[in-house]
């Protein structure tokens, strides 16, 4: 009956295309609102197996924009509400999961244990993390992309995948390139915003790490996040030729 779960994945990639999927080894690496939509997404897809990486608990500021936050999931891990959400979708997907913040110093020991992946999601949110990700993935051969800031964006027809060193516009972008030069990372697959952030004011006397200058739409990450699920899809798909950036 074509009344599976892969139906209709099945008419448009037929038999092989869905098996390569689900051969498929992904790593999405920060489970925000980015992370979160393309792992969910990149499950319906039909990946197989999963690595999910992230050290944060859902919180109530979470709710607007996380695939993974709500009232019932507020104090659990991450990787855990993930997990669970990934195997309600596909009972027979595989999946690893790391409750520990990606350093550059520790990447290599935190990752050794897993399945080498066929491809890494950079979600996360620090400009070092990112760095360290993309060093790891250039060092093994690994295709990886990394989603730049959506903080204090608006238009989601802004959003385009480049080279990061081809990227204009973008302070987040601008900070990347000079730590990636700092660091010797030729360069890396991103998806980042053209549109120029807003400016919002920081909360009057709250901590520095609050980040209170930083406000974001509802559908900004899990745009991104869908956005970086399509292209991981393509280039499992087509290994050879990849997603055109």
């Amino acid at each position: 009956m074509d009344n599976d779960r892969t139906s209709r994945s099945k008419r448009l990639l037929g038999e092989e295309g869905v098996r390569m999927l689900e051969g498929a080894c992904v790593a999405v690496i920060g489970l925000g609102g980015v992370g979160s939509a393309c792992a969910e997404s990149l499950a319906r897809a039909g990946v197989g197996r999963f690595l999910f990486v992230d050290k944060d608990v859902v919180e109530p500021s979470n709710i607007n924009r996380q695939t993974i936050a709500f009232m019932s999931t507020i104090g659990q891990r991450k990787v855990d509400v993930m997990e669970r959400m990934a195997q309600d979708i596909n009972p027979d997907a595989r999946i690893a999961k790391l409750h520990a913040f990606v350093l550059e110093e520790t990447i290599d020991e935190l990752l050794a244990p897993f399945e080498r992946p066929s491809f890494i999601v950079d979600a996360v949110d620090t400009l070092t993390a990112k760095a360290a990700i993309a060093a790891y993935a250039e060092r093994r051969g690994i295709p990886a992309v990394s989603a730049m800031g959506m903080a204090n964006r608006s238009d989601p027809t802004a959003l385009r995948f480049a080279r990061l060193f081809a990227t204009e516009g973008c302070p987040f972008c601008r900070e990347m390139r000079k730590i990636c030069r700092s660091r010797g990372i030729a360069d890396m697959d991103v998806l980042y915003s053209t549109e120029r952030p807003a400016k919002v004011h920081p909360v009057e006397g709250a901590a520095r790490s609050e980040k209170t200058e930083l406000g974001t739409h509802s559908y900004m990450p899990p745009v991104a996040g869908l956005m970086l699920a399509g292209y991981v899809v393509q280039h499992l798909l087509h290994p050879t030729q990849g997603a055109s950036l």
